[in-house]
């Protein structure tokens, strides 16, 4: 077996075959940048059936491997089949973050994360078999602003996003199509004031509040403006309430799922530091995958 015969079986074996089920860290440059993510392939993963994508991203200061960690969305991939990316932002050592907009005076990335995360995603389709109408991007914070940021920047690819205790910190946002979003978000969060104003507003930063978000996207996706209003029931004293603004363009929905003195928390996992304040039982992760799956590309 010689010439591009035996090239081509070795490629299929190796650097052009499928991933196996675990955790994969891959770089790829990025306008000359080595960027780092981490893939985590479902232990029921099959090459002929095509597979959900979710991209996490993590929030300022911080790494993929940590929001991996932090959100437990690998355990929840496992148990309903998808594919989970834990790409890392720019920054100095481990304090990273997303070119999401909001920074202020030179403060945060200037990446181009929207590429990157196109990058990423052209590469998952060359070792995965990836269902295209079910792509799908959530993250916190910092992670939760950037999934702001590709829903209106890279909505051509993006089927619909997850936010937690983030919002938008873009200045234009002009998708190209309704694009579904479910946001979390804490009441008393300490970190992303859920009663976001100018007074109480970090100097460094200028973004939107929750309200303003969330409303910005009732136009952008042309939901109904007032919302169906539920309680969620759980299991600890944390009232959860989501309001859901439905009847969007080409089924589009925009959620509000607000955790009355709630933190700067993953929903359904621990908060990382007692600082960031209370973290609800009600879990993002099942809440995000329900969503995800009403929601494929149009």
């Amino acid at each position: 077996m010689t010439g591009i015969h035996g090239f081509s079986w070795i490629c299929a074996l190796t650097l052009c075959g499928e991933i196996n089920p675990g955790d994969h860290t891959r770089t790829i440059k990025v306008n000359g940048a080595d960027r780092s993510y981490i893939v985590h392939v479902p232990k029921g993963y099959l090459r002929e059936k095509p597979t959900s994508v979710v991209l996490c991203l993590h929030g300022a200061g911080m790494t993929g491997k940590m929001m991996q960690n932090v959100s437990g969305l690998s355990a929840k991939a496992d148990e309903a089949n998808f594919v989970v990316v834990f790409p890392s932002g720019t920054g100095f050592g481990q304090f990273l973050t997303w070119n999401a907009g909001g920074f202020q005076k030179g403060v945060g990335s200037r990446a181009d994360d929207v590429a990157f995360m196109g990058l990423i995603l052209d590469e998952l389709g060359k070792e995965l078999s990836v269902d295209k109408r079910r792509i799908y991007a959530c993250g916190l914070s910092n992670g939760g602003m950037m999934s702001y940021r590709l829903a209106s920047e890279l909505s051509d690819r993006i089927a619909a996003i997850g936010v937690v205790a983030g919002v938008v910190a873009v200045d234009e946002n002009k998708p190209k199509r309704a694009v579904p979003v479910l946001h979390f978000h804490g009441t008393a969060d300490p970190v992303v004031a859920f009663e976001m104003t100018e007074k109480n507003m970090p100097p460094f930063m200028k973004v939107k509040s929750v309200r303003e978000s969330i409303n910005l996207w009732v136009k952008l996706d042309g939901c109904a403006e007032a919302p169906e209003i539920e309680r969620i029931s759980q299991k600890d004293d944390l009232k959860v309430i989501r309001k859901r603004h439905g009847g969007g363009k080409e089924g589009s929905e925009v959620v509000l799922v607000e955790v009355e003195d709630g933190g700067h928390t993953w929903p359904g996992m621990p908060p990382p530091l007692k600082m960031f304040g209370k973290s609800t039982k009600v879990s993002a992760n099942d809440l995000l995958w329900e969503f995800f799956q009403k929601h494929p590309m149009p």
